[in-house]
């Protein structure tokens, strides 16, 4: 369990040996039993034993988080504040038990920019919802008990979605997740097909790959240095003509959740020939409102490695078309 919690670091984001995976899988059941049957102050209780451990074991990612917290609190960081930040990593993964077995009654869930969001599905067209590690995307099913009509479908590469699969099904058999494989040919067709049906389609974009050098990055300042972000999913949504929106689920303590839909980009009426400008402008705001809303929320950000110098360590990075 242990291992599991400091290795997913987001609902897109599954990366496990098969080895590791069928233990994983098995502690899960095992500590989704005894949350959804003592409760959630039990299993927070467990939590804070977790976060120590890994603030005491687990030094590679431990400094990561302290490189991160200097530059977002812009005062040095302390060991409260690191142990802060691994703490509320592991609260957002142990809310996902309640919240994939909507249990939403349990939580202060505050929807933020929702009519907007509103009014674009209204067009029948749907949306792209691009997030990061930042903060909890299961929160986002929020919505769907106030509009059961709008549903989301999220990309990955095609292993992770099995994983994914996998982890949902051991959380609650009755659970479905709607998943489109990146990296085939086919994937573009049925993000398109997905939109046409009125769905929104979430992904990440704030995790680039240094072993693949074929995704297309741009560099940008983010928390007063530059470093690389995926162009992809936004190219995808203006080649399909589609509006984005930014979304995060930001954790503030206890059983609160402010899940935020910020306008993006609208690419319907854009000119083929003004596209690429306006990518690099929605990029540009996507890494403003990631910014502001880290600063706003520091310890939600879990990207537990050297996010300026150096891509996802190797322990970290999945094979070629394994990672969103």
């Amino acid at each position: 369990m242990l291992s599991w919690l400091w290795r997913r670091q987001a609902p897109l984001d599954a990366e496990w040996s098969s080895r590791e995976e069928r233990g994983s899988i098995t502690l899960l059941r095992v500590m989704t039993w005894i949350s959804l049957a003592l409760g959630r102050p039990a299993g927070r209780v467990v939590l804070r034993a977790i976060a120590a451990y890994f603030m005491l074991f687990a030094p590679a990612a431990r400094h990561a988080s302290r490189a991160y917290l200097d530059r977002v609190l812009g005062r040095q960081a302390g060991w409260s504040d690191g142990y802060r930040h691994v703490f509320t990593f592991a609260s957002t993964i142990h809310d996902r038990i309640y919240l994939l077995n909507g249990r939403f009654d349990l939580f202060d869930i505050r929807l933020h920019g929702e009519q907007q969001l509103e009014a674009a599905m209204a067009r029948g067209r749907g949306a792209i919802l691009l997030g990061a590690h930042l903060g909890s995307f299961e929160v986002v099913r929020a919505l769907g008990r106030r509009h059961p009509e709008m549903e989301v479908a999220i990309t990955m590469y095609e292993e992770n979605a099995h994983k994914l699969n996998d982890v949902l099904q051991s959380i609650n058999p009755a659970m479905r997740q709607d998943v489109i494989a990146l990296g085939r040919f086919d994937t573009m067709l049925r993000v398109r097909d997905y939109l046409d049906r009125g769905y929104m389609i979430g992904m990440l974009a704030d995790r680039t790959l240094s072993q693949r050098a074929t995704d297309p990055v741009q560099q940008c300042d983010f928390l007063g240095a530059p470093t690389g972000f995926p162009t992809g999913p936004l190219r995808m949504a203006a080649m399909l003509r589609r509006p984005v929106f930014f979304i995060t689920g930001l954790y503030r303590g206890g059983n609160r959740y402010d899940v935020h839909f910020v306008p993006l980009a609208d690419f319907t009426d854009t000119a083929r020939g003004q596209r690429e400008t306006a990518v690099q402008a929605a990029l540009a705001d996507y890494v403003r409102l990631l910014e502001r809303f880290s600063r706003s929320a520091p310890y939600n950000w879990f990207n537990f490695y050297d996010f300026w110098h150096a891509g996802p360590p190797l322990s970290e990075q999945p094979p070629p078309g394994n990672e969103p």
